[in-house]
């Protein structure tokens, strides 16, 4: 009777004991048994932009397909890339408060942004020469977008005219303007394409100099692969159609520039570069419509300082009266989901697109921007909200 009991009692702990054996969790801390179990949580080069769990999967293809000097000019940052890291590190300084119980079944994503609806809170962030990850560059991204309603800012220094990007999709994308040293070069620019029927004008005003340690490592004057590119023989890159001859060597912007081009322009004038609250007051003061909250992905200064971290205090100076939107770090919904419970009306993604972009093209930009939003509706679901207005500090501990 007793030899009964024990096997009784035995049967469910040895079943416990081989569930434990097999655990991914204990195979780090015994040795051997490891191999062969892949790691659950790392991210796999995908054969096709379907197959990717996470924007992450489209990283590991971009990386065995890119050129490694472009791969290396688009990952990298500023000086030892601290605010690069940072940019991904802040995200764990912020964690949420999600609430039980709630009807989730029906979620509303959707926003307003002047004047334009959007089926979620995610915009394609400017990166110029888009034609170094993929034979169609800017077309490919500029497709994406428009197959997914999001906005697109297209870059000064794009390898596609404003006017070739706006002919796909009925709504003209954004004009990321790089300034001119001459404020008539940058009018010239701007206006170039409002003609071209951009709706806005984001002025980048966070990179009057940088120190990228690795782009000046690679010597492009004397590197051979780089010449291949940046030359003028057959498989070089085709000039940036919106530079031409115009210089856009760095200078120090001020205020009394962004005046003047307020003055000269009927678009709306976003500001990209602002971290702080008082240079949100003087963005209004200047007449600024909009505000991107961004380092430039840590490419252009090591403040060491994220831009989620730097967001609140924008949103609180600016206190509803310009939207606010936030670039730099974004690479799940939950990152989305904390920066708009700090107050952003939407964010801005940049290097995760030219992941999907060098990996395939405009399916990858697709399902960069699928994937985003996805996890964006499972963190309002976990959180317990079915509006975008819903959220806001309370859900941050």
């Amino acid at each position: 009777m007793r030899r009964e009991k024990d096997e009784l009692a035995n049967g469910p702990r040895r079943e416990f004991l081989r569930f434990l054996a097999a655990s991914p969790a204990l195979l780090a801390a015994r040795p051997g048994l490891a191999q062969g179990f892949p790691d659950l949580y790392a991210p796999e080069r995908v054969s096709r932009a379907a197959d990717a769990v996470n924007v992450f999967d489209l990283h590991e293809v971009a990386k065995a397909v890119m050129r490694p000097s472009h791969y290396t000019y688009m990952a990298t940052g500023s000086d030892g890339g601290g605010t690069l890291r940072a940019n991904r590190e802040g995200f764990s300084n912020f964690k949420l408060r999600v609430r039980r119980l709630v009807d989730t079944s029906s979620l509303d994503t959707s926003l307003k942004l002047f004047g334009r609806d959007y089926p979620v809170p995610i915009m394609i962030a400017p990166c110029g020469s888009q034609k170094g990850f993929h034979a169609d560059g800017e077309l490919a991204t500029r497709r994406a977008a428009v197959s997914r309603n999001v906005e697109m800012m297209l870059s000064t220094v794009s390898s596609t005219s404003i006017e070739e990007v706006n002919a796909i999709g009925d709504r003209p994308a954004w004009f990321q303007l790089y300034a001119s040293p001459d404020v008539k070069d940058s009018l010239a620019r701007a206006k170039r394409a409002e003609a071209a029927g951009a709706p806005v004008l984001a002025v980048t005003v966070d990179n009057p100099i940088s120190n990228r340690d690795t782009v000046r490592r690679q010597k492009r004057g004397t590197n051979p692969e780089c010449q291949a590119c940046h030359g003028d023989g057959p498989g070089s890159l085709p000039p940036k159609p919106m530079v031409g001859s115009v210089s856009l060597r760095r200078f120090n912007l001020d205020w009394d520039y962004i005046d003047r081009l307020r003055d000269g322009i009927d678009m709306k004038l976003v500001l990209k570069g602002i971290v702080t609250a008082e240079d949100a007051e003087l963005a209004i003061e200047h007449g600024a419509d909009g505000i991107v909250v961004s380092n430039h992905g840590g490419r252009t200064e090591d403040s060491g300082r994220s831009t989620i971290e730097s967001l609140g205090e924008v949103v609180d100076a600016v206190d509803g009266r310009i939207p606010v939107i936030c670039d730099s770090g974004f690479r799940r919904g939950t990152d989305i989901f904390k920066a708009l419970a700090l107050g952003a009306d939407a964010i801005a993604i940049g290097r995760p697109y030219l992941w999907g972009l060098s990996a395939f093209g405009q399916e990858g930009v697709e399902a960069v921007i699928d994937i985003l939003a996805r996890e964006l509706e499972i963190v309002m679901r976990q959180a317990g909200v079915t509006s975008l207005d819903q959220i806001d500090r309370r859900f941050l501990a």
